[in-house]
């Protein structure tokens, strides 16, 4: 998950990919370290798992001045996360072997696709969006209707996918939610990985017929195997790939910084400043938790819902805290988490509401019962939960 250093300037954009957010640190580590790199790479390994991990509070610094970029830089960690994750992502990338991120939804899969992929070639844009609709033209090339009637098949004709404009440049391409692809879309993706080349029968006899991929392209792909809807991988395609499990935040606190730092700037991007109480935030991060895992903090066992409590979905109930409590006359905004819980948790089975009335009964009356007045508060707000 991103660090909570955010700009705290409005952006012109809803969302800036990661080689345009962090330009300057990128630029800064390409001069800071010029050690060898792997073909096609902008930064060394070195200093793609430092853009990704952060330089631990270290003060990095330049041997010598570059033109607009600072002497020294601290470099926050953009991944909540083991470096040794990373560190194993990067290797597989630096072999030029396709890396596939796997876990619950809600765990920063695609964010840290995107800051490897910015990190590694300069851009995150050569993203295919994994869909039940999605087409093998999506992993190969398609053609522009126009120039095809006009020309017939050339070269000027041929549309690229983002997987084939990757190969072409030696850069690395992303395929989002691999598993919502229907299995012979995603066998598209068998022989690219293996023969690292794309065929083009329509354009036999001339040199455009093959498309080789140039030195450093690599495939990063994602997949929520726990979604519904999901297409089996097939065995060949799941040896082409490394796979890496990205698993939930371990350490309390660092969720609870992540979730304020990713909420303050989402309601900052609102056009308000965040008010939400650290109290509040703790205990909704601990609600969180405990539903994630099956077990309080306390020891005390918890029933899961069939949702994914993920840190993701913290983040969007802190951000509607925040965004009520600077827009609207709520009150405490403590009043408000039984509802945002309920939201959520019904996404995808009515049944978890039971549960949630089950941990309410639980954790909430014992902690309750324990004298907190904040635990106590959220107690007598279980009629919210009907």
């Amino acid at each position: 998950m991103t660090s909570t250093a955010q700009a705290t300037a409005v952006p012109a954009r809803q969302v800036m990919p990661a080689e345009e957010r962090y330009a300057e640190e990128l630029a800064f580590l390409a001069a800071h370290d010029d050690g060898p790199r792997p073909p096609g790479w902008a930064l060394t390994p070195r200093a793609v798992v430092t853009f990704i991990c952060g330089s631990a509070g270290e003060t990095l610094r330049l041997p010598k001045a570059v033109a607009s970029l600072p002497r020294s830089l601290v470099v926050p960690a953009k991944f909540v996360g083991e470096r040794a994750l990373v560190e194993r992502c990067v290797v597989t990338l630096a072999g030029e072997r396709g890396l596939l991120l796997v876990g619950e939804p809600g765990t920063a899969k695609s964010m840290l696709s995107e800051l490897l992929a910015s990190a590694v070639c300069g851009t995150s844009a050569l993203t295919v969006q994994g869909t039940a609709g999605t087409t093998e033209d999506a992993f190969r090339y398609g053609w522009n209707y126009a120039l095809l009637l006009a020309q017939g098949p050339t070269p000027q004709a041929l549309v690229d996918s983002p997987v084939l404009t990757a190969m072409r440049s030696g850069r690395v391409a992303r395929v989002e939610e691999i598993t919502r692809c229907l299995p012979e879309v995603q066998d598209a993706l068998v022989s690219i990985l293996s023969d690292r080349r794309v065929s083009v029968p329509e354009l036999a006899g001339t040199d455009d017929a093959q498309v080789a991929a140039a030195p450093g392209f690599t495939v990063i792909a994602t997949a929520n195997l726990r979604d519904r809807g999901v297409s089996e991988m097939s065995a060949a395609l799941k040896r082409r790939f490394n796979f890496e499990t990205v698993e939930p935040i371990a350490d309390a606190e660092a969720e609870a910084a992540l979730v304020r730092g990713q909420a303050t700037a989402a309601v900052q991007r609102a056009g308000a400043s965040f008010a939400v109480d650290d109290a509040v935030l703790d205990a909704l991060i601990t609600v969180f938790r405990d539903l994630r895992s099956g077990r309080s903090a306390e020891g005390w066992d918890v029933e899961r819902p069939g949702t994914v409590m993920s840190t993701a979905e913290a983040v969007q109930v802190a951000t509607s805290l925040g965004v009520a409590t600077a827009y609207l006359p709520v009150g405490d905004a403590l009043d408000l988490v039984p509802g945002h819980l309920l939201g959520v948790v019904r996404k995808d089975d009515p049944t978890d509401h039971t549960r949630l009335l089950g941990y309410w009964d639980g954790p909430v009356r014992r902690r309750a019962e324990d004298g907190s007045a904040m635990w106590r508060r959220l107690w007598d707000l279980r009629e919210n939960l009907r």
